[in-house]
C-alpha cells in the first residue's frame, strides 16, 4: 500500500515558519515529481511548489516564492516544504502529492497520490 504521510503541521503567528515533512512508504518515489498543494476551506486545492527528482524546483506564484522553500531526500523518500514569513492567507490544509513521471505540471490531476493532509493556521 502506497502511503504519503504529512507532518509539521499547526498554530503559528504570521511572520513566523513552519517547516511540513512528507514521507513516502510503499514504494520509491525518488525518479518522480513531488509537489505540495493547498486548500483552503470554500477553495479549489492549488499547487504550491513542486519538485523534480534531481532538485530542480517550480513554485506557485509571487505569492510564495522567496518565502517557502521545496526540498527533497530521495534517500528517505521524504520530500519537506519550509514556509517562512507565512501570512494569514497561507492558511490552509496542505498535502503532499506525488506524479506518476518524473515531470509534473500545476494541476491536480496529474498527480496520482495525495496524503491525507496537514493543517496550517496563521493568526493575524
Amino acid at each position: 500500500q502506497v502511503l504519503l504521510v504529512e507532518s509539521g503541521g499547526g498554530l503559528v503567528q504570521a511572520g513566523g515558519s513552519l517547516s511540513l515533512s512528507c514521507a513516502a512508504s510503499g514504494r520509491t518515489f525518488s525518479r518522480n515529481y513531488m509537489g505540495w498543494f493547498r486548500q483552503a476551506p470554500g477553495k479549489e486545492r492549488e499547487f504550491v511548489a513542486g519538485i523534480n527528482w534531481l532538485g530542480g524546483t517550480t513554485y506557485k506564484t509571487d505569492s510564495v516564492q522567496g518565502r517557502f522553500v521545496i526540498s527533497r531526500d530521495n534517500a528517505k523518500n521524504t520530500i519537506y516544504l519550509q514556509m517562512n514569513s507565512l501570512k494569514p492567507k497561507d492558511t490552509a490544509n496542505y498535502y503532499c502529492a506525488a506524479g506518476s513521471l518524473s515531470w509534473a505540471g500545476r494541476g491536480a490531476s496529474e498527480y496520482g497520490y495525495w496524503g491525507q493532509g496537514t493543517q496550517v493556521t496563521v493568526s493575524s
